[in-house]
C-alpha cells in the first residue's frame, strides 16, 4: 500500500519517538544496524510518555499499591509494564528490569507458570485460583518484548498457554483433572476472546525458529478460532459482531481487543486468509481522507499518562493500520 509523503513525514516526527522508530523499522525497512534507527531506538526512553510514566515507578519497580498490581486500573504495574512494552522501553533499563521482576515475582503463580489478579502472602506468589488467560498472554507478551523470552519463568508461562489455553467454541468438552473447570467468565462453553487473542499474541512474539512443536499447534488452534469468528463476528452467525466495540479502534487497549490488534497478530503470523476479508474492509474505510485513522476508544484519564487525543489522527493507529495493510 502506497503511503503518501504527508503521512509518512507525520509519523516520523520527533514529537512520538516511538512510532517514529517502527515507523523507520517496518515501514521503510531501514537496516537494524542503521545509526539512524539506533538513534531512534534510544530516543524512546527519553521521550515524556516513558519519562512521565517512569518518574512515578518506586525503588521496588512497582507503582501504586504493590498487591493492587493488577487491581488497580489502569495506573497499577501490570498496565504500565503493558504500555511500556508498547512503546519499545529498553529491557537494558533497570527501571525496566526491576518492573518485570516485580510482577513476576507478584502476580506469577509458580506452580502453574500462569499469572494471577492476586498476591498470596502464604506462597508469596500469584494465587492458583486467580490465575486467568488475558492477563497470563498480556504479561507474557510484555515480558518477551522486554529481553525476557529466555528466562525460565517466562517458558512456564508459555507452557500455561500450550497447556491451558482453550478454544472452545460453543462446546466445552470436559477434561479430566484440568484446574480452571471452574474458571466459567474466562473458559465457559465458549472460550473467552479475550483470553484467546492475548495468548496468541504471547505466541507471536516468540520468534518463529524458537517455537516448539506445541507453540506452533497452539498457534494454529488459537488462529482457527479467531478465523472462524471472521475476526469479530459472531461464529454461529456470520451476519452479527461479536462485540461493536471491536470495530472502534484504540491504543493502547489493556485487557481489551480491536479488529487492528487482531490483525496485527494474524499477519505478524503470516496468517492469510478470505475469512479476514471483512475485517480489512472495516479497517480500511476507516481511513480519513489525508490518509490517517484516528483514535476512537480510550482509556485516557485513567492512565498515568494519556496517550494521544480521542477523536483526533493516531499516530499509533496510523502505523499499525500500515503494517497491517502492506502485509496483506
Amino acid at each position: 500500500m502506497k503511503v503518501n509523503d504527508k503521512i509518512m513525514n507525520w509519523l516520523l516526527e520527533d514529537n512520538n519517538p516511538s512510532v517514529r522508530y517502527y515507523t523507520m523499522k517496518y515501514l521503510l525497512g531501514v537496516d537494524v544496524d542503521s545509526t539512524d534507527l539506533i538513534q531512534a531506538k534510544k530516543q524512546i526512553m527519553v521521550s515524556q510518555t516513558v519519562t512521565d510514566i517512569l518518574s512515578n515507578q518506586s525503588e521496588d519497580g512497582f507503582w501504586g499499591v504493590p498487591d493492587k498490581f493488577y487491581t488497580m486500573k489502569y495506573k497499577g504495574t501490570v498496565w504500565q509494564l503493558m504500555i511500556l512494552a508498547e512503546l519499545g522501553a529498553d529491557p537494558e533499563d533497570d527501571r525496566i528490569h526491576r518492573a518485570c521482576e516485580f510482577i513476576l515475582n507478584m502476580s506469577q503463580n509458580v506452580e502453574s507458570g500462569g499469572f494471577s489478579t492476586e498476591h498470596g502472602k502464604k506462597t508469596n506468589a500469584g494465587l492458583s485460583s486467580k490465575v486467568i488467560p488475558c492477563l497470563t498472554g498480556n504479561i507474557t507478551w510484555a515480558l518477551i518484548k522486554l529481553g525476557y523470552l529466555n528466562d525460565d519463568r517466562v517458558q512456564a508461562s508459555i507452557d500455561w498457554i500450550v497447556k491451558n489455553q482453550r478454544a472452545d467454541d460453543g462446546n466445552k468438552p470436559k477434561l479430566p483433572d484440568w484446574a480452571y473447570e471452574n474458571h466459567v467468565a474466562c473458559f465457559s462453553s465458549h472460550t473467552c476472546f479475550m483470553g484467546v487473542v492475548k495468548s496468541l499474541k504471547a505466541l507471536s512474539a516468540i520468534p518463529k525458529e524458537m517455537r516448539s512443536d506445541a507453540v506452533t499447534a497452539k498457534i494454529d488452534e488459537l488462529v482457527e478460532f479467531i478465523l472462524i469468528h471472521h475476526i469479530h463476528k459472531r461464529s454461529h452467525d456470520l451476519n452479527k459482531d461479536s462485540k461493536s466495540g471491536w470495530k472502534r479502534l484504540g491504543f493502547p487497549l489493556m485487557y481489551q481487543t480491536d479488529i487492528l490488534e487482531i490483525l496485527t497478530i494474524l499477519v505478524d503470523l503470516d496468517v492469510k486468509d478470505e475469512r479476514m476479508n471483512e475485517a480489512m474492509m472495516v479497517l480500511r474505510s476507516k481511513q480519513l481522507s489525508e490518509g490517517s485513522w484516528k483514535l476512537e476508544n480510550t482509556y485516557n484519564g485513567k492512565f498515568i499518562v494519556d496517550i494521544e487525543t480521542k477523536g483526533e489522527p493516531s499516530k499509533w493507529l496510523t502505523f499499525k493500520a500500515l503494517y497491517v495493510l502492506n502485509k496483506e
